[in-house]
């Protein structure tokens, strides 16, 4: 199985972009931060210095290690998916669950391989401006030199392994497991039951992210630092747990909009309702970094503004260090959003461009390019409609809980730019990547798209 999965690479590289892409800048992502323990390893670093980059380093490596992980499932769930008929051909002629478990799997270890090897470069360039960033900021020493070794780079090969290999696993182990009649219909449908096991994890982050809601309206006022690190996190594990609840979500909205969709938008409109109600499963793995971006975005950038807010009402006149911190914060968070970001246009462009047959299918059946068009229109208009409410509701975890601690109040007395800013780049991402894949897709002749 393992010379068929290298083959399956060497033949249809495209199939494989995205996934590959998202392991290329999760390791890029992850290599930066962990050498920073390498750097801070060296007998010359300072005490300070030492905690200061051995703090980022685990905490942001932590949260990247989860986003790596779930960002990577996301893409190879979807390649999955969309290649449900070759599963189901392959277990139709006699290969077992195993087998084709065992096929994915490989498929991912190759990629994730050669990602995170060719992520190095990028990685200490990163790395570098990294820590150029926390000099600048006092957090390090000027005389503190950057250095990439062996602690980044197994972390940064070994973890980008570990979560394709289990992200493989977990998207062949349905699919490998299924008969082999399910596995066909599944394939001609594109319909399926949502696992228990991930409703459970689904429960299980946003309980943990209410968790640690509640903790941070109880913490003791003094203590900012606990407070920001309480309540940030609380927005990424719901917004998570949301994630994962993607085509349960998207079909409760199309269930709500289905019907105005349709009378305001005719033929596109219905095209629209029936393509969500058949692909919630897929379009839910599109729908994931919608509401991750929204809702890491909006929680960790308000969370800053409050305490910015919180520190003028007090008439407190910021330091040299808290100006710095701030800094630092918003490099650390403007990472996390941006390969939110990247993760949804990569997404987005993958799901959209294996549509060629489909699209090509509705021409020859009547439907022309301009209403295959404003269906995809359409369903971006849902897919970021659900995306910015659901995202939304897990910035509330970091959000109210942070402005009660901070302030006592409820509603923070913020301006809203900052959650405009976040919706109106979600909104807009959405709806290029779609439409402009889809208006490339549809250059091809029908016929064509649909023998291919």
């Amino acid at each position: 199985m393992m010379s068929l999965a290298l083959r399956s690479l060497r033949h249809r590289p495209g199939g494989f972009v995205a996934s590959f892409l998202v392991m290329f800048l999760g390791a890029t992502m992850l290599m930066s931060f962990a050498s920073m323990l390498d750097t801070a390893q060296h007998d010359a670093v300072d005490a300070g210095s030492e905690e200061t980059l051995t703090t980022l380093a685990s905490v942001i490596g932590g949260w990247g290690l989860l986003l790596v992980v779930f960002a990577v499932t996301s893409t190879l769930t979807l390649s999955v998916q969309q290649r449900g008929s070759d599963m189901a051909l392959l277990r139709s002629v006699g290969a077992t669950p195993a087998q084709v478990g065992r096929m994915i799997v490989g498929e991912a270890v190759v990629l994730s391989v050669l990602a995170s090897l060719l992520a190095v470069p990028g990685a200490m360039f990163a790395g570098r401006a990294l820590l150029d960033v926390l000099i600048d900021t006092d957090q390090v020493l000027p005389a503190v030199s950057y250095r990439f070794g062996p602690v980044g780079l197994s972390m940064g090969v070994g973890i980008t392994l570990v979560a394709a290999v289990l992200a493989a696993w977990l998207a062949a182990r349905r699919t490998a497991r299924a008969r082999v009649a399910e596995a066909v219909a599944a394939a001609a449908t594109g319909k399926r039951r949502l696992g228990k096991i991930r409703v459970v994890a689904a429960v299980l982050f946003m309980a943990g992210g209410i968790n640690l809601g509640v903790l941070t309206m109880v913490l003791e006022h003094g203590k900012t630092a606990e407070i920001m690190q309480t309540a940030g996190s609380a927005s990424i594990l719901v917004a998570i747990g949301l994630a994962l609840l993607a085509p349960l979500l998207i079909r409760g909205v199309t269930g709500l909009l289905g019907g105005p969709l349709q009378r305001f938008t005719g033929v596109s409109g219905y095209l629209t309702v029936q393509n969500v109600r058949r692909r919630a499963d897929r379009l839910g793995t599109v729908l994931m970094p919608i509401i991750l971006f929204v809702g890491i975005g909006t929680g960790t950038f308000y969370m800053q503004a409050i305490e910015n807010a919180a520190t003028t009402a007090e008439g407190i006149t910021k330091t040299n260090e808290q100006r710095n911190i701030e800094t630092l914060n918003f490099v650390v968070i403007g990472t996390v959003v941006l390969f939110a970001c990247i993760m949804l246009v990569n997404v987005l462009i993958a799901a959209t461009t294996h549509r060629g047959r489909e699209f090509g299918q509705q021409r020859l059946i009547g439907a022309t390019p301009r209403q295959v068009l404003r269906m995809v229109g359409a369903e971006g208009v849902l897919l970021a409609v659900t995306g910015v409410l659901f995202g939304t509701i897990a910035s509330l975890a970091t959000v109210v809980p942070f402005t009660v601690a901070r302030t006592e109040d409820v509603v923070p007395d913020t301006s809203l730019t900052i959650y405009l800013t976040i919706v109106a780049i979600a909104a807009v991402v959405t709806m290029l990547a779609s439409t402009a894949t889809a208006r490339r897709r549809l250059r091809t002749p029908a016929v064509e798209a649909v023998a291919a």
